[in-house]
Order: structure tokens, then sequence, then C-alpha cells
């Protein structure tokens, strides 16, 4: 048992950077930032807004507040830690060193699932876009390569219930219908795939593969592009805003905002893809924490902004679409502007496409090079210093799926190991601070002590709790609920004792709350997953782990 907590010693951090395979060092602040932007605003703004706006009405404005509090308390945990251990593999690295192996393990694992489903929303987003775009310069794609088979099939039974009930059935129901329907046969089953999602995939493999450098120059001048049409769908949509849409500003209260938490939160993984590019920056130690808190205050209020312009153009009632920028400016019959925006949301979320498919494989080799995968998945390439082997798998686990799931199905498989990976990484802080290692860090958190603070908000919390709410039917409907009271009480108890600082605490109430709103989906796919995961760590990783195995050789 011991050996599964083993920690990697962060005093010797240098030496291990010096025996690390070497890989371009080339990124600077500006473009950790601009890679950040890239990852943070990609499907998330283009996509899966619309979808919690449908959910959340015009107040889904404040759960990208409330969510990106949550990310700021985190952001600050990780720019310590990348301030401290310059080294590829994000949160897996940092619970490494702070929490043990086993940990690390979990953390690593769930990020595998995180970024695959996460780069597959965007990659069926694209999709929408690219034959949106096609469709505005009078190309038609075949309608049945352009949707996967369940969003088809689902749309065929929906429009039986619409006709059934007398209901006017939505403009996107009509023509997936329609696809499935008219999609051609083999073997008496429907041919129904989404072809560009794949094809979108392998091209930003084959750019994963070839290099940091171009990587970086392709994503940099996606991402200018992208904030100035960003800036300008504000701008030019602020015009359309009709203040009675806002009205009622929260149509389905506070369960119907926190319900998009799931097509929320995914998009602020971003920042987290920036701590597995430490061995390609020049000065990890400065540039790291500075460009993670960069992106995330620009990407909020990016979100907050086009989030209120979206629910005032129209109704919250018809934003669930998968491309509600392009779709409110066709409804206001500004098809030339709806034109712009399918153009340029095809080139922009590639970028956030690549963002993701350059983090996934660098946390894969980290995992390899520490024992726990295999050898190849730590391969670097001689010629384009990239991870080769851990590119092209991470090609294949994207791009496959992407052409067959819903996107609902996938958007709610999403968040669950995130919050998890960012509750950890704010508990590896709390670790590090009690033992005294972070005294050399170049970048500190701001010390609060929570001493005399967490004991008063949690009773006050409490107090609002059942006092303030039917705190019979909450804790039914989310029996959750009850463990993150637990968790409060007691990090209240022993921030009395070992003088917590608050702001890593803040860290981990903030996403274990989040956590509690996801749905029994998001769970189910995560625990089974993790169970999958350690299946496999203790039938190879543990047998193979280095730090282990050193460990045994220095005890005999």
């Amino acid at each position: 048992m011991k050996s599964l907590f083993e920690k990697k010693d962060i005093l010797s951090i240098h030496e291990e950077e010096s025996d690390l395979s070497s890989l371009n060092k080339v990124l600077n602040v500006k473009d950790l930032t601009f890679f950040g932007i890239a990852a943070i605003i990609g499907a998330g703004i283009f996509s899966t807004i619309g979808r919690a706006s449908y959910d959340g009405g015009p107040a889904v404005s404040l759960l990208f507040v409330f969510v990106s509090v949550a990310c700021v308390f985190t952001a600050l945990c990780y720019a310590q830690f990348a301030s401290m251990i310059p080294i590829s593999g994000s949160a897996y690295t940092y619970a490494y060193y702070s929490l043990g192996e086993v940990f690390a393990w979990v953390i690593g694992w769930a990020l595998i699932l995180e970024y695959a489903v996460s780069n597959i929303v965007v990659a069926i987003s694209w999709s929408e876009y690219f034959t949106s775009m096609l469709a505005g310069f009078g190309i038609h794609w075949a309608d049945w390569l352009a949707i996967d088979y369940g969003s088809a099939h689902h749309a065929l039974e929906r429009m039986k219930e619409f006709t059934a009930s007398g209901e006017n059935v939505p403009e996107h129901f009509i023509k997936a219908a329609q696809t499935f329907q008219n999609a051609p046969e083999l073997l008496g089953h429907k041919i129904i795939f989404d072809l560009p999602a794949g094809l979108v995939t392998i091209f930003i493999t084959i750019l994963a593969y070839i290099g940091i450098k171009e990587s970086r120059n392709v994503s940099n001048a996606l991402v200018f592009l992208k904030l100035g049409i960003i800036i300008f769908v504000i701008v030019a949509g602020a015009f359309f805003v009709k203040p009675e849409n806002w009205s009622p500003f929260m149509p389905n209260g506070i369960g119907g905002v926190m319900s998009g938490v799931a097509a929320v939160f995914f998009a602020f993984i971003g920042f987290d893809s920036l701590s597995t590019m430490s061995e390609e920056t020049k000065n990890p130690q400065r540039d790291m924490p500075r460009a993670m808190i960069y992106c995330l205050v620009i990407c909020t209020l990016l979100y907050v902004l086009i989030s209120l312009v979206l629910t005032g153009m129209v109704n919250y009632k018809e934003l669930r679409v998968d491309d509600p920028l392009a779709y409110v400016f066709d409804k206001v019959d500004m098809n030339f502007v709806a034109g712009i925006i399918s153009v340029s949301a095809v080139i922009a979320i590639t970028s956030a496409l690549l963002i993701y498919q350059i983090g996934q494989p660098r946390i894969w080799m980290t995992m390899s090079r520490d024992g726990l995968l295999g050898k190849r998945f730590s391969k670097i390439h001689p010629k384009f210093k990239t991870p080769s082997f851990s590119t092209l798998v991470t090609g294949g686990l994207v791009g496959l799926p992407a052409m067959f799931l819903d996107m609902q199905f996938v958007v709610d498989l999403t968040s669950v190991g995130t919050f998890f990976a960012f509750i950890l990484v704010c508990a590896g802080t709390l670790f590090l601070d009690n033992k005294k290692l972070t005294a050399k860090a170049k970048f500190k958190i701001p010390y609060i002590n929570g001493q005399y603070i967490i004991s008063p908000l949690l009773m006050v919390a409490l107090f609002l709790f059942f006092t303030k709410t039917d705190y019979v039917s909450v804790i039914s409907e989310k029996p959750l609920i009850v463990c993150f009271w637990l968790v409060w009480s007691g990090l209240a108890i022993s921030a009395l004792k070992y003088k917590f600082s608050l702001i890593p605490v803040l860290g981990i109430l903030f996403n274990l709350y989040l956590m509690t709103e996801l749905g029994i989906s998001n769970w189910l796919m995560f625990i089974i997953w993790l169970a999958l995961g350690l299946v496999i760590y203790f039938c190879f990783g543990y047998r193979h782990s280095r730090l282990i195995s050193n460990r045994k050789s220095d005890c005999s």
C-alpha cells in the first residue's frame, strides 16, 4: 500500500528535467496565451453555448461567471505548480509530486477521457459549420455524410411524438429525420456517419505530428481571426438585441442554469492543456502562470458577452442548435453575417481541435516515461521532435468516434474527470504548502489564512441551505451534495489546525459543487472508465513503474 502513494522528490526536479527527451523549446507567454484562447474559445462559444442557453435562458451568462471563478482558483494552483515543475504532463505530473503515484495515474487516466471527449465535441461542431459554409457557397454536402446515426434516428422518433401531440416541429428535427429516411442502405442498415469530423481530425493530427513550431504559427494566426470575428459578432449583434428576450432572465430557475455545466465546463479545460507544453516553453516557470491567468480572463469576458448577445437577439427556446451564432444572424435576416460566421467558425474551431490534439499525446508521453504506459507512447520523432506514436493514437481515438457519436451524448460524458483533476491539483497545493515545499516557487498563490474564514462560511452556507431551499428534494435529486457538505466540514476542521490557504480550499469547493450538478450518465461513464484504468494500472503500470522500481532498488 505504501508504494502506491510513492511521490517524486520535488527537490530533485532539476535533475529529472535534465534527463528528459529533448523537445523544441520555442514557446513564450504570447504563444501560450494564444494556445489557451484557442483551446477555450472553440466549440463552447461556437456550438454548445446554444444548448446551455436553451436550458438556462439568458442567465447562462451567470453560469460562465460561476464556472470561471472556479477556474480562477484552480488556475492559480496550476500556475504555482507550473512555476515549480517545468515538466509536461499537466495535472498528472503535479499529482505525482504532491499526492503520489496512484493519484497521478487516476488523474492521467481521467484526462485521457476528457481530452478525447472534448475533441470529439469540437470535431462534430466543426462539421456542422463546415457543411453550413459549403451550403453558403451553393455546394451541397450529402446529408447522410454529415450526421451521426443516433441523432438522425432520434429525430425520426421525435417527429412522431411532435406529430401525435400537434406541436410545431423544430426545423433541425425535420431535416435530420428526412436524412435518416433518405439515407442509402447496405444489408438493410442505413449508412449514416459524419465524414467531415473524421477528415478534420486527420488533418489536425498530421499538423500536430510535424512539429510544435508549425502548430504554434497556425494557432496564432487562427486566434487572431477568431478574436476578430467574435468581437465583430458582439458589436453587430448588439444592434439586434431585444431586451424583452432577456425576460424572464432565469426561466428554468437555478436548476436550468446549472444543468448546462457539462456543456460549458468542458471548454475551460483549455488552460489545463497549457501545462502539457512546459517542456516546449522557453521559460515555463515565468510564462506558464501568466498565460493561464491572461487567457482565462479574456475568455470569460468573451463568453459572458456573447451569451448575452445570443439570448438578446432571439428567444432562448430557439437556441438548441449546433451552430447558434450563424443561426441567430440568419433569424434576423443577416445572411451575409451568418455566412461570415460559418466560414470563420470552420477556421477558428480548427485551432481548438489543434490544441487538444497537442495536449493529450504529451500526457501519454509523460506517463510512458514514468513506466505507467508502454514505451512506444514516449517515443520522440527524431526529425519533428514530437511524441509521434502518441499523436497518431490520439488521432484515431478522436476521429473514429467523432464520425459516429451524437454530440449531446458526448457532451454528457465530459467534465467529471476534469473536475476531479482540478480538485486534486488544489489539494496537492495544500499538501505542498503544509510541507513547506512551495517556498521557492517563482509564482506564489497569495496567502489568505483560511483558519477563521472557512468555518464561518460553512455555517452561513448550511443555514441558507436548510432555511432557503427545499433541502429534502435537493438531496434526493442530487445525493452527492451530502459529499460536498462533508468535504467542506473536513476542510473547515483541518484549516483550524493547519491554517490552510483560502484560495486552494475555494478551488476544491467550487469544483466539487459543480460536480454535484452533473447528470448520472457523466458519473456512470467516469466510474466505468476509472475502474478500467485501475485494472490497467495494477496489471501493467504498477509492475513497470520506474519510481517504485527505483525505490525497491535503493532499499535492496
